[in-house]
């Protein structure tokens, strides 16, 4: 299964499911609650895993994959192990504020204005890495913050999102919906909470009745 997390497939098919279309869908990233993980370069790193789980990914594939994040994940922690106060970065050159805290040579990458090539000066070894995995890792760290806490983001979403709609759920005796989205959602028949959120009229009000309507109903039941 394709989550909106993962891939802009599940971002359409999930689209196409809980909201519909009254004319031609078109897939813009701006649909994408998590469009810095969805990026072009780390599809492989993305999907490639799910790819070798549902069997449909061969084996000269499986091990080039295997090489490359292999190859990634040593050059990461080289970087990760790499530390330097403020005053090393300064004098080689680097902005950094003179606050006394000492950053690996990953942070720095993280850094807009700074390179894969610049901290090759401060660590002339470092030029032995293969370049495409030198530029993904410099991506991977230029994003990485914003994923950290898009992940974050996910994982507390998901607490909620994957509660299920039980069959048959009576939206129709809601009185604090209104009636449009009443019928909208007895159309669609969302299957999660995560999908009625999306449902096209939703409201966080709304939400918030029918998640307390499902609580509420497993509390009877389990009374």
């Amino acid at each position: 299964e394709f989550s909106r997390a993962e891939s802009y497939i599940g971002v359409m098919i999930d689209d196409l499911i809980t909201r519909g279309v009254n004319e031609p869908y078109r897939m813009f990233t701006s649909r994408a609650e998590y469009r810095l993980s969805l990026r072009a370069d780390n599809a492989d790193q993305r999907l490639t895993p799910m790819g070798l789980d549902l069997g449909c990914v061969g084996p000269d594939r499986a091990k080039a994959f295997g090489r490359k994040m292999e190859a990634m994940t040593s050059l990461r922690q080289r970087l990760e192990r790499q530390i330097y106060t403020p005053k090393q970065l300064t004098g080689h050159g680097f902005r950094v504020k003179e606050d006394g805290k000492r950053r690996s040579a990953f942070d720095l990458l993280s850094f807009p204005d700074v390179s894969f090539a610049d901290l090759v000066a401060l660590d002339e070894t470092l030029s032995d890495a293969p370049p495409e995995i030198a530029a993904q890792v410099e991506r991977d760290a230029l994003y990485h913050n914003y994923v950290e806490r898009q992940k974050k983001d996910v994982a507390s979403l998901n607490r909620d999102e994957k509660l299920l709609i039980p069959d048959g759920f009576d939206y129709r005796s809601l009185s604090g919906l209104s009636n449009e989205l009443k019928e909208k959602l007895v159309r669609v028949r969302p299957a999660t909470i995560g999908q009625a959120g999306r449902v096209e009229g939703m409201t966080p009000a709304a939400l918030t009745l029918i998640l307390a309507r499902i609580r509420q109903d497993e509390r009877t039941r389990a009374g």
